[in-house]
């Protein structure tokens, strides 16, 4: 990225928006949903998971970055997608599309840097297969303003630290979209994820896993500011009692986490989403149908049931989670509690404004 066009784009958005989230009904959380016709929308839901806003979606979608302040979403097209809709969740129309560049996809995450003035997409350089990290102005209506590298392969989650530092969940796995589908994988025995922190001046720190747990790819990242805590997907041999659950501070070991023995096979090797509140780590399965909650030390607390339970966030309340069902559920020192049942299967990921 050009240090000229940085400053500039830096310079022209550090104002805030004269419109905010209050204007879109002053929802906690985004989540996008498959309806019952088949088409999709997201959705502006409540503290309590109630709807506050619908837009409609031109076809599924893996998650949406929240702009911490003004009321837009960027949906992103679901792995190997080439296009993003920056969506005015007022007015409910897409008021940007990204295009990836040629020779690259999105991977279905993005974060804002600058106060929201810059938006960061995950990426797949196709030709060498390195993770990028896509640079987007809003200044200058989200126009491309450069890339760095990820530190890894197949970057996933991505989120803003303290300081404007990015932690890349790099999940290892290579694929081309080229070939088949694209979302065959292709280097599952010589995977190598790793959790990296990133700044716009490039990688900061690259922390990996033990060589035995190389096929665990991290691909699911939550912070409270200090600890980064990551979710994983075992992408080996089942049933296996692999750790599911990272828990990093920077220049510092990783802690890996795991359940009682029959809880952590019962997870089936997949950790689909993951949230931190408080001192509580939370992450879901919806492969087993439960969430696993633990401390930030690492300690199991206790497993919860739900069919299909998999999008979680900390909301101001605590911890909120989201079904295949439609069902949005607190999940308290009672257990998970019923909130809302709505007629849809709510997605992967429930995303957290501000």
């Amino acid at each position: 990225m050009r240090r000229r066009n940085f400053l500039g784009a830096l310079l022209a958005s550090s104002t805030l928006p004269a419109v905010s989230w209050a204007d879109a009904g002053s929802p906690a959380f985004v989540a996008a949903a498959q309806e019952p016709d088949g088409g999709y929308a997201l959705f502006g839901l409540s503290e309590l998971g109630e709807d506050l806003f619908r837009i409609p979606l031109p076809s599924r979608g893996h998650a949406a970055a929240a702009h911490p302040h003004a009321p837009e979403a960027v949906a992103f097209a679901r792995r190997p997608g080439t296009f993003a809709l920056v969506i005015d969740c007022v007015s409910g129309e897409v008021a940007h599309r990204l295009e990836s560049p040629e020779g690259r996809h999105f991977y279905g995450h993005g974060a804002f840097l600058q106060d929201g003035g810059l938006l960061c997409t995950t990426e797949n350089d196709i030709t060498t297969g390195e993770g990028v990290i896509g640079l987007w102005s809003r200044a200058e209506g989200y126009r491309r303003v450069g890339e760095l590298r990820s530190g890894g392969i197949g970057p996933h989650e991505l989120i803003r630290l303290p300081g404007d530092v990015l932690a890349v969940a790099n999940g290892g796995i290579l694929t081309d979209p080229t070939q088949g589908d694209g979302r065959e994988k292709l280097n599952i025995d010589t995977m190598m994820p790793n959790l990296a922190y990133v700044t716009l001046d490039g990688v900061q720190e690259i922390v990996e896993l033990d060589p035995d747990l190389h096929k665990n790819s991290i691909r699911h990242l939550a912070t409270d500011g200090e600890t980064v805590a990551f979710a994983m997907q075992w992408e080996g041999e089942l049933p296996d009692p692999v750790p599911l659950l990272g828990l990093h501070k920077r220049g510092q070991t990783p802690v890996l986490a795991s359940a009682h023995l029959a809880e952590q096979l019962a997870m089936d090797g997949y950790a689909g989403s993951i949230a931190v509140d408080g001192d509580t780590v939370a992450i879901t399965s919806p492969r087993g149908g439960r969430v696993h909650l633990f401390g930030l030390d690492g300690t199991f607390r206790e497993s919860l049931k739900r069919t299909d339970l998999c999008g979680v966030a900390s909301g101001p309340y605590g911890l909120v989670a989201t079904d295949g069902l439609g069902g949005v559920w607190s999940i308290t020192a009672k257990g998970l509690t019923p909130q809302v049942k709505a007629n849809r299967a709510w997605d992967n990921h429930l995303v957290r404004i501000g």
